[in-house]
């Protein structure tokens, strides 16, 4: 019977994936009849198709070439066992401000599980523990004093006493800050990012440092610094980028919450890959001050967000509160939700576009899932859209991506104290000479191709952008939700992201649109690896996000333990 299942399970996944090749996929049979969303789709030039199903086959060949290669699964996680890890934020906080645990006992279980996990998985690039220890011995002591009412405890300090993690980008005092770059391998930082800042000021300790992709542009977390990091439910495959090893921590319960950032996928795609939930704010919410590589244009800054990345739904609202400081109320993140008078539109993928992989049944078949819930249990209007120019998405992003400053990829590689040569970075790396990962050289070298800041493709991505905007906010509203694939796949093999570059437009096309954007994990699937969506609503209505979040981590379970309890 399961052999008759994964056959089955392979001809639909074949069927599929010609479809989507001949652009014939079922999704887009059925259209809504609001003008806006009408299929206006041309078909692709002959070279165009031939390199389509070229592509497809070479990345059949790359898979099983990388499955003979690994094998069928990396190596188990240790247990979970000690159940403070199992723990949310929230409660943790809870617990410690009234007295039911200490600080200090949850600084060293999580302290004792980053030594645990952190030689299979490699997501911990700095610590500093013993520090965190005597600031928790320090939250202990403020507590037993009385100085605070438990009252004035979760007002003012509502992390009291808790560990935090973050990626190494995001700038914290003394840690490392990298940002994957050789050049920077030593330097440190004088002083918190301003969103580190304020989760320190909320009684959060920082604990622990987590591993990046290459100058933070890349959607494998690899670099010549520190390494790769692996994924806890299958070591094989990857975890995602940039914000890696902040959803391998994450997921492994190493950590109970982290920061994130996110200016292509950066959030959503670690937190897809790994099981945990993520959120990019909406546009300019969060200080993106103490980040590195710092963004080059006035656009980039509006694309690029720090948000919050956690095992449990119910941390993200406090977390972003605190975050976005005089932001929040823009927000209005403390106004009731009613999901009966949310109205969900989702599409199940984004329609064929160039290079880019078929959505995995597992992943349509969660989604429709979702919306039958919606439907059924809710009561909430649910309605199958298309948005043709979803197709596009990572020319838009690629075109919305440039700039008029003369700040190179090879400038970002050298740190901006001068440019690397990529060329012979090139012939330095074939011969394991290079201080830079094989991805870094090749995205220096295809930088000043394609799209170019100014010219007419240019203008015309921008003109893509704005129209996608005007007709995702007339349809969103002030109560609409999105529904769309976080990514195409689940994680892929090591390496196997060369392949399948433009699988991250799935989430970069948000950030484009300024747009707020919730990664939900659905639990498993057929492999044993993470599946889950992103929820996206209008400019501002974040809230809207998280409490969607919610409603699917009651319904649907959230965060799954690699392992089981021992």
């Amino acid at each position: 019977m399961r052999l008759r299942e994964r056959l089955r399970y392979k001809a639909k996944s074949l069927l599929r994936g010609l479809n989507a090749w001949t652009g014939m996929d079922g999704d887009q049979k059925q259209q809504p009849s609001t003008s806006s969303f009408v299929d206006t789709r041309k078909p692709h030039s002959l070279g165009k198709t031939v390199l389509n199903v070229s592509h497809k086959f070479l990345v059949l060949l790359v898979r099983w070439f990388l499955r003979t290669i690994y094998g069928e699964h990396g190596q188990k996680m240790p247990p979970i066992r000690n159940l403070i890890l199992m723990e949310s934020a929230s409660s943790l906080a809870l617990k410690i401000r009234t007295r039911k645990l200490t600080s200090v006992e949850v600084m060293e279980a999580f302290i004792e599980r980053c030594k645990e996990i952190n030689p299979l998985l490699n997501c911990v690039v700095d610590q500093c523990y013993s520090t965190a220890l005597k600031e928790a011995a320090m939250a202990d002591k403020l507590i037993a004093s009385g100085t605070l009412t438990e009252e004035q405890l979760a007002t003012e300090k509502p992390f009291l006493g808790v560990p935090i993690s973050t990626k190494d980008c995001i700038r914290v005092k003394d840690m490392l800050h990298t940002a994957g770059i050789w050049k920077r391998r030593n330097i440190r930082g004088e002083k918190d990012s301003r969103a580190m800042e304020l989760m320190r000021k909320a009684g959060a300790i920082p604990f622990a440092l987590t591993n990046v992709s290459e100058c933070c542009m890349w959607w494998e977390s690899v670099n010549t610094i520190h390494g790769r990091t692996r994924n806890p439910y299958d070591t094989n495959r990857i975890v995602g980028g940039s914000s890696g090893g902040e959803g391998t921590i994450q997921a492994s319960a190493a950590s109970p919450f982290g920061l994130g950032s996110d200016i292509g996928g950066s959030i959503r795609m670690p937190a897809f890959f790994n099981g945990i939930f993520g959120h990019k704010p909406s546009r300019q919410i969060v200080s993106n001050d103490g980040q590195y590589p710092e963004a080059v244009s006035e656009e980039q800054e509006i694309f690029l967000g720090i948000g919050p990345m956690c095992r449990y739904a119910t941390d993200l609202k406090p977390m972003l509160r605190i975050i976005a400081d005089q932001n929040a109320k823009k927000l209005r993140l403390d106004e009731p939700v009613d999901l009966k008078q949310v109205r969900f539109f989702y599409q199940h993928n984004d329609g064929g576009g160039f290079l880019v992989s078929p959505v995995d049944m597992d992943i349509r078949d969660a989604m429709e899932k979702v919306m039958a819930h919606f439907r059924s249990t809710v009561k909430s209007e649910v309605r199958k859209v298309y948005f043709d120019k979803l197709r596009k998405s990572a020319n838009i992003w690629f075109g919305n991506m440039k700039h008029k400053e003369k700040i190179s990829f090879d400038a970002q590689l050298d740190n901006l104290e001068g440019t690397v040569n990529p060329y012979v970075e090139v012939l330095k790396w074939i011969v394991g000479q290079s201080n830079h990962t094989f991805i870094g050289i090749m995205t220096a070298i295809t930088e000043r191709k394609g799209i170019q800041y100014g010219t007419e493709q240019y203008h015309y991505m921008v003109q893509q952008r704005d129209e996608l905007l005007q007709e995702m906010k007339t349809m969103l509203g002030e109560n609409g939700v999105f529904i769309y694939p976080t990514h195409p796949t689940v994680a892929p093999y090591h390496n196997e992201p060369l392949v399948r570059a433009l699988n991250f437009s799935y989430t970069a096309i948000i950030n484009v649109l300024g747009f707020p954007s919730t990664a939900v994990p659905l639990g498993l699937g057929r492999e044993g690896l993470p599946i889950g969506l992103q929820v996206v609503a209008n400019v501002n209505q974040d809230r809207l996000c998280l409490a969607v979040a919610c409603e699917l981590e009651r319904a649907f379970g959230g965060w799954v333990a690699p392992e089981v309890l021992a």
